[in-house]
């Protein structure tokens, strides 16, 4: 069973930084991930496409409210998925997921991604 686990949430105040994880498990092999992107969702509000990555070839889109500010990537082996996340604002605050898909890749719609993580909370305090 395909399966992502996010980690690294937790609580900081404006202008810290943090970084999360996205361990996936399940695969077969790391290329049948084709593309891996980061969602956040605060009360209230719509889930909101983040950061994504193409495995293969490892080139990033992100969205403008984040550019500039965080930085998605993986690991050589691409067992693992970061997204280190610095200049945090109050409005960052939301939780987070990781998100995986085989076959589409290049904009961040939640409804292209098959594959989801449970989520990890991140808080950013004023």
């Amino acid at each position: 069973q395909v399966q992502l686990k996010e980690s690294g949430g937790g609580s900081v105040q404006a202008g810290g930084s943090l970084r999360l994880s996205c361990a996936p498990s399940g695969y077969s092999d790391s290329d049948s991930r084709y593309c891996m992107a980061w969602f956040r969702q605060a009360p209230g509000k719509e889930r909101e496409g983040v950061a994504g990555i193409y495995t293969r070839g490892g080139r990033t889109f992100y969205s403008d409210s984040v550019k500039g500010r965080f930085t998605i990537s993986q690991d050589n082996a691409k067992t693992t998925l970061y997204l280190q996340m610095d200049s945090l604002k109050p409005e960052d605050t939301a939780m987070y997921f990781c998100a995986a898909d085989d076959s589409r890749c290049g904009r961040l719609l939640s409804s292209w991604y098959t594959t989801w993580g449970q989520g990890t909370q991140v808080t950013v305090s004023s």
